[in-house]
């Protein structure tokens, strides 16, 4: 059998295509099985090469099943230009799988209708005519892409490599020659900044604002539980007929009987460690679906691996899900249905479908490197039955049997290669105790559960498509309903790890303080962090869902709308992070009480958006608020210079204190203006002692950054300890803050001002607060764009 490679050769793909073909997947399936359709593996001329290329590409996937028929108009040289092909595209993406109208396709692809040379000149002569005055100005800079539209409106199956001689040829009759001025690059004129609008336009401006992405609709994509008699995908084998894989529509209507037309989803997390922002796209696609169409979505733990799973986890997952604002129709469990999987797995034994194996795991391997057949594949169906009963009951010692499907071992498609149904595990099961020794695997559950509990839509993340074939084979084997299923692209957000595997690590090995640290993307860290769930989700929907699996979303852009979120609901305060003693030389020991805003637009007369702040003779600045060296860029205080404290008074450096080592700032004297007549430029946040001689408040602040240093640390492999970032956890022990923040409970959210957005910690003590820098004030993603 001839490699994907040269297939694509012989149909006369060049070698750099064949070669990023092979690199793709799921092209070369496409591909590979629309050449072994058209019949032409021993090779076919470049032109219809091409365009089974494009059928491979782009064929419309809810009208497989009348791909056949456009491969024999296609090889009949029938429809011969990527004009008629996109035309019949076109017209079955909207017959689907219906009925195909004969006359009506060829009459929408132009198959049989000629144009002649003398119709293409004729069409270029009338464009030329119209346009002459423009041409004959631009010359060879004239925009030939608009004649050639121009043309195909006029005439769409004109064959485009005679339409683009005949313009080539007209432009040189009309032109002549290129000469040096053709072949200069046009000066680009600079625009012109646009005037201010005055007020009366602005509703106009206003109006023709871009939607903004959280609010275009991402579930219109998905179709409605009625349209599921489409063909899901196509099955080939080695040995017996393609599979095109659809319900019936007897199973379509007993499942649209039972579920009332609604749409289900389902939220299939496996509760092997704590969720991360990963889900919370998942969670968004799931239970968003099925909230935007009125349906219903349940929350399924795909516990299918008794050895990894623990109540904590299942505890978490409940809990966290509700934070995130969504609320299950139902919580069940894979293992809730252990019986019903147990059952069908006889019936497919009984069915040919099934064997009982008795291969290592490192043999399996091997043999399906090798696509070799296990020597226990063809045992007769009663032994695989006695042996599975055995396994069931306990009499067959853990790995020495599994029970395998019987699919195809000689598959392009690896997850075809007769996966592994159930294997043997002496272990209790959080959920099911310990009435059972064989458990299930993901590959043979998933898709059963799934059509068990009526589900409409399949949705995961891409790394599952290569099993499609093997979920629509199981069920098709079993005669069960066909969920629609759809991936999209997993959510990689830079500066982190997604990987439950590494993450575990990062937690067993202390690597982090738990599985809710703040550096990490955990929902729980995230959480601890003063990240909102509000803000989540407005991330998750802002990115989409899409199928583009290469992107690598910036940490930019989770801030942004964290920033955005905590902006609206976060009251300010002060606090010092690194406190240096101001003394006020011209003021007495009286304290006077100002008012501080709350927030930035907070009306005067509203009491409520107003906190009180002592101001005394002794008030702390951060220590990187003073310099010894003024510079015109710098704000800060310096000897001589004025700076105005935030709601209070002008102060003046008048004196230094230093240390024994002459270098070290012990503290600075300062006088204050009562009058505010002076207007120094910079604005500086600080914290007075409440009473002479007493402290401010104290508290203990952690400022969190990112965890890795590297954008993409998954590309780092094994070394990507080596990548931890040293600063991603700074502790200042004695910050100083407002007296207002002394009864903040856990979970309180504010805006230190000039510093940041901080949350009260779980560590807290009645003595003692600390307090989660959130994110900077910063926004460098607002800066290029959302």
């Amino acid at each position: 059998m001839a490699s994907p490679a040269d297939l694509f050769l012989k149909i006369g793909l060049d070698e750099n295509t064949a070669k990023n073909t092979v690199a793709n997947n799921k092209v070369t399936a496409n591909l590979t099985a629309v050449i072994h359709e058209a019949g032409v593996a021993d090779g076919c001329d470049r032109t219809v090469g091409n365009l089974l290329y494009t059928v491979a590409t782009k064929f419309p996937a809810n009208a497989l099943v009348h791909r056949p028929t456009l491969l024999k108009y296609i090889i009949a040289s029938k429809i011969k230009t990527p004009a008629q092909l996109e035309a019949a595209f076109s017209f079955l993406s909207t017959t689907a799988s219906d009925n195909l109208n004969v006359d009506d396709f060829e009459a929408a692809c132009g198959i049989g209708v000629e144009i002649s040379l003398e119709d293409i000149k004729k069409v270029v002569n009338e464009i030329f005519e119209e346009s002459k005055a423009v041409i004959l100005e631009q010359r060879y800079r004239t925009n030939v892409g608009e004649i050639f539209g121009q043309i195909r409106k006029k005439q769409p199956w004109a064959d485009p490599k005679i339409v683009k001689q005949t313009v080539d040829a007209e432009l040189y009759s009309l032109l002549g020659e290129r000469t040096a001025a053709d072949n200069e690059k046009p000066t680009k004129k600079k625009k012109e900044k646009p005037k201010p609008e005055v007020c009366q336009d602005k509703a106009i401006v206003e109006e023709a604002a871009p939607v903004p992405e959280e609010e275009i609709n991402p579930f219109s994509i998905f179709p409605s539980p009625e349209q599921n008699l489409k063909v899901h995908t196509e099955i080939y084998f080695s040995d017996r007929p393609v599979l095109r894989a659809s319900n019936s529509r007897e199973l379509l209507n007993k499942h649209l009987k039972v579920t009332d037309g609604k749409v289900l989803t389902r939220f299939p997390p496996e509760p092997n460690g704590y969720l991360h922002i990963g889900h919370a796209k998942a969670m968004f696609v799931n239970f968003g679906l099925a909230k935007e169409r009125g349906g219903c979505c349940y929350l399924r733990y795909d516990d299918t691996n008794p050895e990894a799973e623990k109540k904590e986890y299942i505890d978490h997952i409940e809990e966290i899900v509700g934070w995130m604002g969504w609320a299950p129709f139902k919580i069940t469990y894979t293992s809730d249905y252990f019986q019903e999987l147990y059952d069908l797995a006889v019936e497919l034994i009984r069915r040919g479908h099934a064997y009982v194996d008795h291969q290592t795991p490192d043999e399996i391997k091997a043999y399906r490197d090798e696509k070799k057949n296990s020597p226990w594949r063809d045992r007769p169906i009663e032994e695989s039955l006695k042996l599975f009963d055995d396994m069931k009951r306990g009499l067959i010692e853990e790995g020495k049997a599994t029970l395998r499907m019987k699919q195809d071992m000689q598959s392009d498609n690896f997850n075809m290669y007769d996966l592994i149904a159930y294997r043997i595990k002496f272990t209790p099961h959080p959920h099911a105790g310990d009435k059972w020794c064989i458990y299930p695997s993901y590959d043979y559950a998933h898709c059963i559960v799934d059509s068990l509990e009526n589900i409409t839509h399949s949705l995961c993340t891409l790394e599952f498509e290569t099993r499609r074939a093997s979920y629509y084979w199981l069920l098709d084997a079993l005669g069960l309903y066909q969920p629609y299923v759809w991936e999209y692209s997993r959510l990689n957000v830079s500066n982190t790890m997604m990987s439950k595997r590494k993450l575990n690590m990062l937690v067993t090995d202390n690597w982090v303080d738990g599985w809710d640290d703040p550096r990490l993307m955990t929902l729980a860290g995230l959480r601890r962090r003063g990240v909102t769930a509000t803000a989540i989700n407005t991330f998750v929907r802002g990115i989409g869902i899409t199928r583009s699996d290469c992107s690598l979303i910036h940490l930019n852009r989770l801030e942004y709308h964290i920033r955005e979120e905590l902006n609206k609901t976060s009251p300010r305060t002060m606090v010092v992070l690194n406190p240096l003693k101001v003394v006020i030389t011209n003021m007495d020991a009286s304290v006077m009480d100002l008012d501080a805003k709350k927030w930035p637009d907070a009306p005067a007369d509203d009491p409520t958006s107003f906190y009180k702040v002592p101001f005394s003779k002794v008030v702390y600045i951060e220590q990187s608020d003073f310099r010894m060296k003024d510079s015109k860029d710098y704000y800060g205080l310096a000897p001589g210079k004025s700076v105005l404290l935030r709601y209070a008074f002008p102060i003046k450096c008048t004196e230094v204190i230093l240390g024994d080592d002459n270098e070290t700032i012990l503290e600075i004297h300062a006088e204050y203006d009562p009058s505010k007549k002076s207007k120094p430029k910079g604005v500086l946040h600080w914290v007075s002692e409440s009473s002479p001689g007493v402290d401010p408040l104290k508290v203990e602040v952690r400022l969190f950054d990112k965890l890795f240093i590297s954008e993409n640390p998954s590309e780092l492999g094994k070394d990507y300890l080596g990548d931890l970032n040293p600063h991603s956890k700074v502790v200042v022990k004695d910050a100083y803050a407002s007296s207002c923040l002394k009864n903040a409970a856990t979970g309180d959210a504010f805006q230190f001002e000039r510093l940041g957005y901080f949350v009260v910690d779980k560590d807290s003590l009645p003595e003692k607060l600390v307090f989660n820098r959130t994110v900077t004030l910063r926004d460098s993603y607002g800066k290029v764009g959302k």
